[in-house]
């Protein structure tokens, strides 16, 4: 038994978390604000959020 955690994301899913984490790591960086995300990214990630929270077997936290 392995405790590898695997998703499979659509593209535009895949394209919203990379954006995001290269965003948070430059801003981070740097000391700047992240700036807010377009209404559709959020929704994708939060989706990814919650699969990758089930995955892990973590209950939503709301």
């Amino acid at each position: 038994m392995t405790d590898d955690v695997v998703l499979q994301l659509d593209r535009a899913s895949a394209e919203d978390l990379h954006e995001v984490l290269w965003l948070v790591g430059e801003h981070l960086a740097v000391d700047a604000t992240i700036p807010p995300l377009p209404h559709e990214t959020n929704e994708r990630l939060g989706r990814v959020i919650s699969t990758l929270g089930r995955s892990l077997g973590e209950a939503a936290p709301f």
